[in-house]
């Protein structure tokens, strides 16, 4: 009996229609007003030959008649681009031709053993029948397998109940090469699901009717609402049975096709790679062009600067070297930092050895060029082994500046650990550079060298590297203690062993050395925010009031903060407090300016963020540190947006005042460091030694250094799709960031205050195309979303009196926000169909509340200062 699979009658002619759609919308939209097109035809099926030693190998022909192509939605007719077309025209004659050719399939119990087709046919129409002969793959009894079809090897599930039968493919399993990327964090990507059913309803042993539907979704991670769908539909109905051909006799299937047609070929069913060429593209030297005014070093905060930079990449991405090094070559240099950001992040082999050949690291001259390329480098979606291992070249070579030797192994760090969140650790390239760094840190003996290898570790966070920090954070001098403290304070709890939890508790308590402010508070904050332990969380609260001026005050508004927050460690520290009950009020009444908090920006259902701000002085008012960050995260996933720290040490002497205990021989220094998505950058420095420091405050203008400025490629995704109908389909999705941040820290004698300010200005720019390519007719979506903004933090200190004012405000300026989504239909022709719609809102500016106490401090320093501009408060 056949009960494996489908069975034709012998001398007979089924004749069908069939019908394909695609259809790409929002991801909630109903399919009504969708994009698309339909392909529809009548397909005549009949049988062969049958293997007289096997009734359940069969031997089918498929033929394709009266091929035709419209909308799948009514469309008036000034809006289809079909009309007044006949499918010759809209297919071409030669691919018509090639899609009525006859194809025939061997099916062994009901699955297709082999498919025969004609060689040299374009691998569009080619894809089409392989979708249709697809549909005729499915076996009769219920169970899953791993079989192969037009979408690649998948495992197949069947589902049988009498005569119906529903087939469920695992596309996640399907394989099948196709290009694909997404960004490195989480938060920044692009969620995916792809579901495919097919239901079977059978009479007669052969089959009465199929439906396949396919669908696709794609959302922003951090912005659920923009997001595509791709939908596609296939039926096949039986409409008449007739009369056919008489079989062909022969004993081997071979046989039968050298009779059939010698022209004949077995070819694989997968589908093969396609790609519609491009008829009317412009150059890149032309794209360059035309974007080339927005990428001006003043317009980089403008969301157009990351609109071109996008599109540039794009183009960038389908360059040759050639191109790409014409272009570098004749640009001036106010355009070519912008070139390199684009060029370096279109990370193709093509454009890496582009921009190698012309930065040469053995000149200084081209210092900003060398940072630049390295920070795209550092910021890398998807970062190859091969860049990683240029970099260790080049950082092993000679280089010209020792701030871009110094960059160069900071992003070799970022780079280990990107590819290491890969399953990349093993690459011989990460071992040598993970080897390179950690070997070199141990031989260091100039604290440059230690700062050097320090930073590469804070981005790169080996879990191997633990205790060298341990050691330096314990045994190290001022800054370099302070840096691997901040390196651990980078760590996911989970790696902060018990050795890591006593040593932070030494620190603290300094058990064997007297350790800085700064050093001391960063290992509070370690123990604090890993799962501190009862005692732990008492030893800390026991010491305060035990601890000097300023760090009193910081550690008790941690403590607040935490409290406040509702931080995972509130529950131990409510319970301690109770206990603590009788000696707790002299101990918390501490005066002092230090301080942090934490608050929320936005909270959202796909994404929340946070901004924190704490800042430690020394005893006689002058800043020790002050840290500004940003974090997003959903319920899975953290990013460290954005971190400015700005230390000093040694300003006492500026305005006469004692310096804190342990601290009278620190040099003069100011500085800052900066984290910008997840990626630590090389800290800046105000100044260094007082001479240093004198003759930029007698000269001081107060205007801020810049940190970081540039085009970041923040989201990167594409994702090609094999459709089981036959196109083949695409989402890509592209996140730009244009910023521009910088820092300053000015004194007054003449009104005895300092002031420490921090700009940042964004803009984004997020574009999604999400497309169905059929040779003849494109059919997709584009979203767009921008948005600019500012965020400003300004910390003014008034030490004239003790204990000191400080004012902190952070400020955001109105943001404008805008959303454009375009449906779109097209042929080759340049006949196009279009709709549109799109949103435009402002985000009203705020001022971020800060604590209560510091309300009150804004009052009265901005009170103090008849003159000064206006208050925030």
């Amino acid at each position: 009996g056949h009960t494996t699979g489908p069975s034709l009658n012998n001398d007979k002619l089924y004749k069908f229609a069939y019908s394909a759609e695609v259809y790409v919308d929002r991801v909630k939209a109903s399919l009504q007003k969708s994009a698309g097109y339909r392909i529809s035809s009548g397909v005549d099926v009949n049988l062969l030959w049958r293997n007289p030693d096997n009734d359940d190998d069969q031997l089918i022909k498929i033929t394709m008649k009266d091929v035709q192509v419209e909308n799948v939605n009514e469309r008036p007719a000034a809006k289809n681009i079909f009309k007044g077309k006949s499918t010759e025209k809209i297919i071409g004659k030669e691919y018509l031709e090639a899609l009525q050719r006859p194809i025939v399939i061997e099916l062994v119990r009901g699955k297709v053993k082999t498919f025969y087709s004609y060689q040299n046919e374009p691998g569009f129409t080619q894809n089409i029948k392989r979708g249709l002969a697809s549909l005729f793959q499915l076996q009769l009894h219920s169970g899953s397998s791993s079989e192969v079809d037009i979408s690649g090897k998948c495992s197949t599930t069947y589902h049988v109940r009498q005569d119906q039968v529903t087939k469920i493919k695992d596309l996640d399993s399907c394989e099948i090469e196709r290009k694909r990327f997404t960004s490195h964090n989480r938060i920044l990507d692009v969620g995916t699901k792809g579901t495919s059913a097919t239901v079977y309803v059978l009479e007669d042993s052969f089959i009465k009717s199929i439906k396949a539907e396919e669908n696709f979704v794609f959302v922003l991670n951090y912005r659920r609402k923009t997001g595509a769908k791709i939908v596609s539909k296939q039926r096949l109905e039986l409409k008449s049975v007739q009369a056919g051909m008489g079989l062909i006799a022969a004993k081997q299937v071979a046989g039968v096709i050298k009779t059939l047609d010698p022209n004949y070929v077995a070819m694989p069913l997968e589908a093969e790679p396609v790609k519609s060429e491009c008829k009317k593209c412009p150059s890149l030297s032309e794209h360059w062009q035309s974007i080339r005014e927005h990428m001006h070093p003043d317009r980089l905060s403008k969301p157009e600067a990351a609109k071109s930079f996008l599109s540039f990449i794009q183009n960038i991405r389908k360059a040759t070297k050639e191109e790409i090094l014409k272009i570098i070559k004749s640009e001036n240099k106010e355009f070519l930092p912008q070139v390199v950001d684009a060029v370096t992040s279109a990370q193709t082999p093509e454009s890496l050895e582009a921009v190698l050949e012309f930065l040469d690291f053995e000149d200084a001259s081209t210092f900003i060029l060398q940072e630049r390329f390295l920070y795209a480098c550092g910021f890398a979606s998807h970062p190859s082994e091969t860049l990683l291992k240029l970099l260790t070249e080049k950082f092993k070579g000679d280089v010209a500046n020792e701030d871009i030797r110094e960059t160069l192994v900071i992003v070799m760090g970022a780079l280990i650990r990107k590819l290491c969140d890969r399953e990349g650790c093993k690459l011989p390239a990460v071992a040598e550079a993970k080897r390179l760094i950690l070997n070199r840190l141990e031989k260091a003996t100039k604290d440059d060298n230690v700062r050097m290898y320090l930073l590469a570790l804070k981005n790169a966070l080996l879990p191997e590297a633990i205790p060298l920090l341990l050691k330096h954070a314990e045994s190290g001098e001022g800054p370099i203690s302070s840096l691997a403290a901040a390196a651990l304070q980078r760590y996911d709890p989970s790696f902060l062993t018990k050795e890591v939890k006593e040593t932070m508790n030494r620190i603290y308590h300094q058990t064997r050395r007297v350790h800085e402010k700064t050093v001391r508070t960063t290992a509070a904050a370690i123990i604090l925010n890993s799962n501190p332990s009862y005692m732990e969380v008492k030893n800390i609260l026991l010491s305060i009031g035990e601890l000097p001026m300023e760090m009193n005050k910081y550690m008790l508004s941690m403590i607040q903060d935490i409290l406040h927050f509702e931080m995972p460690s509130s529950k131990t520290v409510r319970q301690v407090l109770k206990d603590m009950r009788a000696h707790n009020y002299d101990r918390f009444s501490k005066t002092g300016s230090s301080s942090a908090y934490t608050g929320y920006i936005t909270r959202g259902p796909d994404v929340s963020s946070t901004y924190s701000l704490d800042i430690l002085y020394s005893g006689s008012g002058i800043l020790r540190r002050s840290n500004v960050n940003i974090h997003v995260f959903d319920r899975n996933t953290e990013l460290h947006a954005i971190q400015v720290v700005i230390e000093a040490q040694g300003l006492e002497s500026i305005i006469a005042a004692t310096p804190d205990e342990g601290e009278e021989n620190l040099d003069s220094f100011a500085g800052m460091s900066a984290i910008l998505f997840d990626f630590q950058l090389r800290p800046v420095t105000f100044f260094q030694g007082y001479g240093d420091l004198m003759s930029k405050m007698l000269s001081a203008t107060g205007d801020p250094m810049n940190v970081v400025k540039g085009l970041v490629l923040l989201t990167d995704f594409l994702q090609e799709i094999q459709l089981q109908s036959g196109p083949t389909a695409s989402a890509e999705f592209m996140g730009g960031l244009a910023i521009d941040i910088s820092g300053g820290m000015e004194f007054s004698l003449w009104y005895r205050e300092s002031k420490t300010n921090v700009k940042n200005r964004v803009a984004v720019f997020i574009a999604g195309n999400t497309e169905v390519d059929s040779f003849f007719v494109k059919t997709g979506m584009e979203t767009t979303l921008e948005t600019e903004t500012s965020l400003d933090f300004i910390s003014t200190v008034q030490f004239s009196q003790y204990p000191f004012l400080v004012c902190m405000q952070m400020d955001r300026v109105d943001s404008p926000f805008r959303t454009q989504m375009t449906k779109y239909e097209s042929l080759p022709s340049g006949r196009r169909y279009t709709a549109r719609r799109g949103t435009a809102a402002t985000l009203a500016g705020n001022e971020y509340p800060l604590h209560q106490e510091n309300s009150n401090m804004c009052k009265r320093v901005i009170g103090a200062k008849s003159d000064s501009a206006g208050g925030w408060f």
